[in-house]
């Protein structure tokens, strides 16, 4: 029986605070989390009910994001950051069963995440899947780190999913976003997602101040024109900036979430 599963708390692990990670896991009905993770994020869910359809809408965001990115479009490197804890559908999985030889970097600071960085890793044959632990607003050594698998000279999509949010200053997470921009060739693209307070998500106000005074790291939602400035310079896919529940689903049965989603390229 592992650590984990014995409920040994591991090696630098918190479990006296929860962590977003392990709520996020617990919204998506993983076992990856502790007993503080659950309180807190069953709170949450008492106050914002729809919080696990956002949780949900945001890996159904990622799986058709990277789905018409292997597909139609043809990219084959993905830097995916702010990676959380492994789920169904993560990006390797999604883009290695389009293109098998795809390669993909996962980058995020969470000891956690660093533990189950062994399921992250489980790669295809014809492509690579490496793991690199750095702070998101660390791009230079992101950067450096990545290039050990990724071609910095070939297109390469960049993940941001729910993980903007966690950079307080808007400048400095948009500061983030344009020096990655900055890094990729032509005809790259970069996936975001990120909360907000519009599409009706009024409710989450009150929801996400009670999480950052119990949990970490601390929260921002932003509004659609600060979200949109992010990819400020980049061409937006149809449809353009919208509930991440909306973009490009088919299902139109789906509720809209309070979570912005856009997919833009760098010409």
């Amino acid at each position: 029986m592992s650590e984990w599963t014995s409920g040994t708390p591991l090696r630098g692990v918190n479990t006296t605070v929860a962590h977003n990670a392990r709520v996020w896991n617990f919204w998506l009905e993983g076992k990856d989390n502790y007993a503080v993770d659950r309180e807190v994020g069953e709170h949450i869910q008492q106050m914002f009910p729809l919080i696990a359809d956002v949780a949900r809408a945001d890996r159904g965001f990622l799986k058709r994001a990277v789905a018409h990115l292997a597909g139609e479009v043809g990219i084959r490197q993905f830097l995916d950051i702010g990676t959380g804890l492994p789920t169904a559908d993560n990006t390797h999985q999604v883009a290695q069963q389009i293109a098998p030889e795809s390669d993909i970097v996962y980058v995020d600071n969470d000891p956690l995440v660093l533990t189950h960085a062994r399921a992250l890793l489980t790669s295809s044959p014809l492509g690579r899947t490496d793991y690199v632990e750095a702070d998101a607003r660390h791009t230079d050594e992101i950067l450096r780190a990545a290039s050990r698998t990724l071609n910095f000279e070939q297109p390469i999509a960049v993940m941001l999913l729910g993980i903007l949010n966690f950079i307080p200053e808007t400048a400095q997470a948009a500061e983030v976003v344009h020096q990655l921009v900055r890094a990729i060739p032509s005809g790259s693209y970069v996936v975001i997602s990120h909360p907000t307070t519009e599409l009706d998500g009024e409710a989450n106000r009150e929801a996400m101040a009670f999480w950052n005074e119990n949990a970490t790291p601390p929260i921002t939602a932003r509004s659609g024109e600060d979200v949109a400035a992010f990819a400020h310079g980049l061409e937006l896919l149809e449809p353009g900036l919208v509930s991440c529940a909306r973009w490009r689903n088919p299902d139109a049965s789906e509720p809209s979430v309070p979570q912005y989603g856009l997919v833009a390229r760098k010409s």
